[in-house]
């Protein structure tokens, strides 16, 4: 059974940081992308961060790019999610989610929710002004 499952999220004032871990079961990295979107009341769901596991190669939207960083430990199935210089526009709820195509769908077809095949339960991120 495929499971994903966000967590790490808190209150942090402005200018904070936080580490938003991803814990991946029944499937292995192999072939996969895991991606960080955030869904802040009334909003759409927005990718954050990409990452291919397998070769380690990254995407970020330029909504924060410079400020988050994504990361995986393959050996223990995480994907991370670094957090720094937060913004209360940052607030949302933040997940995880997989997709079984390459990296390079992404950068040329988009960051887009309805590609990503499965996903976890998501981890609220509140940050103060």
């Amino acid at each position: 059974e495929v499971q994903l499952q966000a967590s790490g999220g808190g209150l942090v004032h402005a200018g904070g940081s936080l580490r938003l871990s991803c814990a991946a079961s029944g499937f292995t990295f192999d072939g996969y992308v895991i991606g960080w979107f955030r869904q802040a009341p009334g909003k759409g769901r927005e990718g954050v961060a990409c990452i291919s596991p397998t070769d380690g190669r990254t995407y970020y939207p330029e909504s924060v790019n410079g400020r988050f960083t994504v990361s995986s430990d393959n050996a223990k199935n995480m994907v991370y999610l670094q957090m720094d210089s937060l913004k209360p526009e940052d607030t949302a709820v933040y997940y995880c989610a997989n997709g079984k195509f390459p990296l390079d769908v992404v950068i040329n077809y988009g960051f887009k929710a309805e590609f990503f095949n499965f996903w976890g339960r998501g981890t609220l991120v509140t940050v103060s002004s």
